[in-house]
């Protein structure tokens, strides 16, 4: 089994994330296990989404404590909340870039990408809205865990009834993701 543990604020996007990796592997013909966790409901608190994915039904209903892989939605997050703790050793982290921020650094084998999803998000569509979107092609292309056929798949069953305008929008910001983790690997 592998487990994603997702840190944001509300309002971030952080459950649709997750709900978009789980359906990804679905279509893969994996079963996933999508879920969120939240204290204050209010816009702004932190929260966590999770993620487990297996080749057979998840029965597991705790919080993620031991991730494979991290999603850091909100860089500021890191100021006082270590998003490591659990991560394990060979473990690989993707972290939407935050301006001024310092990024702990990994342990042992840990893998951390730094990636201007906020930035790419503003270049597609004028916003940083889709800063979530770009994080999942990036975690695409940082694990090799999915393809970016497979979150298109998911984004456009996500996505279909909001139009092709969004749909269109959300591919490209998974592909702009994937192709900055690949950039960055040539170098």
């Amino acid at each position: 089994m592998k487990e994603i543990r997702i840190h944001a604020r509300a309002g971030q996007g952080a459950i649709t994330t997750a709900g978009i990796l789980g359906y990804a592997y679905f279509l893969k013909g994996q079963y996933p296990y999508a879920f969120p966790h939240f204290g204050a409901a209010r816009m702004g608190a932190p929260m966590n989404a999770f993620v487990r994915i297996d080749d057979k039904p998840v029965r597991l209903r705790s919080q993620v404590y031991n991730p494979d892989f991290l999603i850091v939605v909100d860089a500021t997050l890191m100021r006082g909340f270590n998003c490591y703790v659990g991560f394990k050793e060979d473990g690989i982290a993707v972290i939407n870039e935050r301006e001024g921020m310092e990024i702990p650094k990994p342990q042992g084998r840990q893998k951390v990408f730094v990636v201007p999803g906020n930035k790419i998000s503003t270049d597609i569509m004028g916003r940083a809205l889709l800063g979530n979107t770009v994080l999942l092609g990036a975690y695409a292309a940082a694990t090799g865990q999915l393809t970016l056929e497979d979150l298109a798949n998911a984004i456009r069953e996500r996505f279909g009834d909001k139009g092709q305008k969004i749909v269109d929008m959300n591919v490209e910001a998974i592909k702009r993701g994937y192709e900055f983790i690949k950039e960055k690997a040539k170098s």
